[in-house]
């Protein structure tokens, strides 16, 4: 019954005002109230489901001819109770929210004890600490989720937060003496703007993580002063980007033609792949020391592995990871010619440095994975470039980012989509065009995808585990996901549905039972006939 109100609403027609009969809203209001009381029963999940299409709707897409930042005027008198009505009732889309993010939580709560195949190198302890930390990642975690992509977001689209951004940008571009008729010089201080909104909207979340959540649990290592010059240091290199690629993006939609969206994929194609190349070069420098990997048994066993696989290795890094966190990583980079590896500090004994070096505190020494360990850990990151992983990325990042441009030739032009945030009829800039498309008409496309790429994520890990099997490293490479589970606290127990949607890499418990069934199956292959 529902269902079918959704679809009246929207069949609509687009420039009417929706009505809803007296039997349409008492049967709405009846299903608020039902969900009000917080039944958690399958039916029930359903209709908040239906119950939050129909406040999108509400918002968004039955909006017309909207004066500048007027939001009660973009709904008619029966939506404008109704909508009083929803927000009073605390949001049913929390609710929603909450009972899928419930089923993540619970896990943490319900799991005491360390599950069998671990408990050879897991203790109580360490299991309680891992159980904790993940809990209180995952009540942060729901918690950003509803303030930031819920609340905000929703009083963000109500009060037409990117038309009244444009509207103080074209004021900001009068006052400083630029064309405040050029859409370009708009543009740019428009995307500056709201760079310096984002940053002040994320520091409250990333001074609690860094400092709070990641200090109660021992992995934070950073100071306040390196924090600050940390995050001054990315909003200036976040700009030197962002304004010159929207100015470009601007022109090319300008000048571009029917056919602009190709120009546009060819730039931006260019210079994601530009960035990409210069990103270890010249970028990571400026937020993380790097230093030459110092030459003994490691550094010669690295380039022997390289070499046994043809990968053109010139330069070995290790960057000092420490100082911004105790967590461990490893990682290659560099797409034409010659690449280099880069291991954290966190990732090697001892920091990779003398045991008597000053710089080591105690709970330092000891630390880290055995060389055979590291080798291992290699040995599946250049599983990854060997399989053809990174270049399949690519190709299908440079394709997802043609069909985006795609989609907006098709829709930027229409105008209810820049009415629907609260411009003024007539005017269409092409960032907030742009933002809009791909924020919320593509929504349910990008999460198509993005759920895509897990799985083809978590394929490529168990190819990449295979391929460090097949090296020898099955046992090696076993223990240095033991050790850096254990080391980064990770939680070993979830729930397999919640995984496969969220987690790009199979959970260590999956990982060693199919490297173990790699092992045996290799052996049942050389295992002799029998008659």
């Amino acid at each position: 019954e529902l269902q079918n109100q959704v679809d009246f609403l929207r069949s609509a027609h687009p420039s009417g005002l929706l009505t809803l009969d007296p039997s349409q809203q008492e049967s709405i209001d009846t299903k608020l109230r039902f969900a009000d009381e917080g039944c958690k029963s399958p039916e029930q999940l359903i209709i908040r489901f239906h119950l939050f299409i129909f406040l999108i709707h509400a918002y968004i897409v039955n909006v017309h001819s909207v004066p500048l930042i007027d939001p009660c005027e973009r709904l008619s008198v029966s939506q404008k109770k109704y909508v009083s009505d929803a927000l009073d009732r605390k949001y049913v889309n929390v609710l929603i929210v909450q009972d899928l993010k419930r089923i993540k939580i619970s896990v943490f709560k319900k799991s005491k004890s360390v599950p069998h195949e671990l408990q050879h190198v897991m203790n109580g302890e360490t299991f309680e600490k891992s159980r904790v930390y993940g809990l209180d990642k995952a009540d942060y975690g729901m918690f950003k989720m509803v303030v930031c992509d819920i609340i905000i977001l929703q009083l963000e689209l109500y009060y037409g937060f990117m038309a009244i951004v444009w509207a103080r940008s074209v004021e900001i571009a009068e006052h400083l003496g630029l064309n405040a008729k050029s859409e370009i010089q708009v543009g740019c201080l428009f995307a500056v703007i709201l760079n310096v909104i984002g940053v002040f909207k994320e520091m409250p979340f990333k001074i609690y993580s860094t400092f709070v959540l990641e200090e109660k649990h021992g992995f934070n290592k950073q100071t306040a002063g390196f924090f600050l010059k940390d995050q001054i240091k990315a909003f200036a290199v976040v700009q030197v980007l962002t304004v010159p690629v929207s100015a470009a993006i601007m022109y090319i939609v300008q000048i571009g033609g029917q056919y602009f969206f190709i120009w546009l994929y060819a730039f931006v194609a260019v210079v994601s792949l530009g960035i990409i190349t210069i990103y270890p070069v010249y970028i990571a420098p400026i937020f993380d020391k790097f230093r030459p990997l110092e030459d003994g048994e490691l550094k010669k066993s690295i380039h022997d592995l390289a070499s046994s696989v043809k990968f053109p290795l010139g330069q070995l890094f290790v960057v000092e990871g420490s100082k911004r966190s105790a967590h461990s990583n490893a990682y290659f980079t560099g797409l034409f010619g010659v690449k280099r590896i880069v291991l954290f500090d966190t990732l090697l004994v001892n920091k990779g440095l003398p045991e008597d070096d000053p710089s080591l505190t105690e709970s330092d020494k000891g630390k880290g994975c055995k060389n055979e360990e590291v080798l291992a850990v290699l040995a599946h990151e250049l599983g990854h470039w060997k399989l053809g992983h990174v270049a399949k990325n690519i190709v299908i990042l440079q394709l997802q980012m043609f069909l985006i441009f795609l989609a907006f030739s098709q829709f930027f032009t229409y105008g209810p989509l820049y009415e629907a945030v609260g411009l003024p009829a007539g005017e269409k800039p092409i960032l907030i065009g742009f933002m809009v498309i791909v924020m919320y008409v593509l929504a349910p496309y990008n999460t198509m995808i993005s759920f895509a790429m897990t799985i083809l994520s978590r394929r490529y890990e168990y190819q990449a585990d295979l391929f460090a099997q097949e090296l020898g490293y099955a046992n090696e490479l076993g223990n240095a996901l033991i050790k850096l589970q254990l080391d980064n606290l990770g939680f070993p127990v979830y729930d397999w549905m919640y995984s496969a949607w969220n987690h790009s890499h199979p959970t260590v418990l999956q990982r060693l039972e199919r490297l173990k069934s790699y092992s045996q199956g290799k052996k049942l292959m050389h295992k002799p006939k029998t008659q």
